[in-house]
């Protein structure tokens, strides 16, 4: 059997973003490893909801793992690194931010790990993070160094299928009314994909996991409210670009 580390920029990135892989390849008997680069330490939480003297750092860190058990990852690292907060945001260039940090000295902190466990797979994000945010980005910045320097040698771009998410904000838009503006920095067009997985039998954990990170995913969230048909259709099929492969979806498991 062969693993995948699977490197995120926050607490609950995992689920949303590669959670039906994650729990895929542990029912495969793969090894799966989530490292995270930070605590998610500048994520809003309602008032009243941590403990006296708790930390959201600390409580993020405690729903990563209880998170991380569902999807069936075997070992969570975090690289140490703070929370930037969103892009133009002041906390950007604090010292100890994911954002600021030197390239190849966070990629060696992966590159240990990478080493460690052998890793034959690997999951960043795509060039610009999914949606713009600066330590999604420096995930991508830093993964590939990081399978570089390791030699790590399957690395896949976690991403969001643009032309299928407008597609299906046209399906459940009101009649006589726009879908929304996702943007020029939201998901991949679907020609500069090349993998789709299809994880509809683990759309459950997937969600699972979600309600777990319950700092930051309420039970009012939209990905929380959905009925669960359409979150399958929403969720069951995760995208990737997958390094030095052509454009050009083909259905797949990152192991294949």
């Amino acid at each position: 059997m062969a693993t995948m580390v699977t490197f995120h920029a926050h607490p609950d990135d995992e689920c949303i973003q590669c959670g039906g892989v994650m729990r895929k390849a542990h029912e495969q008997g793969h090894r799966v490893v989530l490292v995270v680069a930070t605590r998610g330490e500048l994520g809003e939480v309602e008032d009243g909801f941590l403990g006296d003297d708790e930390e959201l750092w600390e409580r993020r860190v405690k729903e990563t793992h209880e998170a991380a058990t569902i999807l069936g990852a075997a070992r969570v690292e975090f690289l140490g690194y703070t929370d930037s907060g969103m892009m133009g945001e002041p906390t950007n260039d604090k010292p100890g931010t994911f954002w600021s940090a030197d390239v190849d000295e966070a990629a060696e902190r992966l590159a240990l790990i990478l080493r460690d466990e052998a890793a034959d797979v690997l999951t960043v994000y795509d060039d610009h993070g999914g949606y713009g945010h600066p330590d999604h980005i420096q995930v991508h910045r830093v993964g590939l160094r990081a399978a570089e320097l390791a030699g790590t040698p399957r690395v896949f771009q976690a991403t969001m299928n643009r032309d299928e998410i407008v597609r299906r904000s046209r399906d459940f838009t009101p009649e006589g009314t726009e879908p929304p503006d996702l943007g020029e920095d939201f998901g991949t067009p679907e020609a500069e994909l090349t993998t789709a997985v299809d994880v509809t039998p683990f759309v459950t954990y997937k969600r699972q996991a979600m309600r777990a990170h319950a700092s930051q995913i309420s039970d009012q969230s939209f990905f929380l409210t959905l009925p669960d048909d359409v979150f399958t259709v929403a969720f069951g099929t995760e995208y990737f670009i997958r390094v030095g492969a052509p454009p050009g979806i083909v259905e797949a498991d990152l192991f294949d």
